[in-house]
């Protein structure tokens, strides 16, 4: 059972390429939050490291770890296998630390479904439009347009899961989404009284020009 000295679970979801992973960065070292580091299956890029920013592993561990019933949730994306590991999630929000998950509205439905006794905010972030988010996407040392491609097809159906999600950001400007995020929760936790301006029918029509 849950209690006030217990930590929250915050989970930042996005299409890929809309800057979830710098946000949950910025929100680990500005509130001290607790990054839940993924397994994956999927090769480390050039600036990644193993440990810090994904345990990477084969497929032969991974499914062994499902096996052994080890992971809080887990996911096949773009060919790849990601998934978070149930016991020091657990061990750090029962010590009254909170975490943060970079992970997709697959991992996040598995999650919500559990009925974890753990408070949960869940975000969605969203692209400015969809030709910063090929450009960004083109940017990423993958270096290939048809990669950029691919990733511009599973767009339109990740787009469709923000309903799913207590909020949905607009991550134009780094430092304003990251504002945005902080105030958010810091209203839902109670620290502010300010009734923070959530324009649900702005989100609505960006989706709907993302979507066309």
């Amino acid at each position: 059972m849950s209690s006030q000295n217990d930590g929250i679970m915050v989970i930042l979801s996005s299409p890929s390429g809309a800057g979830k992973t710098t946000l949950v960065r910025l929100l680990s070292e500005k509130k001290n939050f607790n990054i839940s580091i993924s397994h994956t299956t999927r090769k480390p890029r050039s600036h990644e490291v193993n440990g810090k920013d994904y345990h990477f592993i084969d497929n032969k561990k991974f499914e062994n770890l499902i096996k052994g019933n080890e992971f809080l949730e887990y996911a096949k994306v773009f060919n790849n296998f990601y998934g978070t590991s149930k016991k020091p999630v657990l061990e750090l929000l029962k010590s009254g630390k909170n975490v943060i998950f970079d992970i997709d509205w697959q991992g996040t439905k598995q999650i919500k479904s559990q009925n974890i006794n753990y408070k949960i905010i869940t975000f969605f972030v969203l692209p400015p439009s969809k030709e910063i988010l090929f450009e960004r996407l083109s940017n990423r040392d993958m270096k290939d347009k048809l990669i950029a491609s691919e990733r511009m097809k599973d767009f339109y159906n990740d787009v469709k899961h923000w309903v799913d999600y207590d909020f949905v950001v607009i991550n134009d400007d780094l430092n304003d989404c990251y504002n945005e995020i902080s105030g958010l929760i810091d209203n839902q936790l109670g620290f502010t009284q300010s009734k923070n301006v959530y324009d649900l029918e702005n989100i609505k029509n960006h989706i709907n020009k993302l979507s066309n």
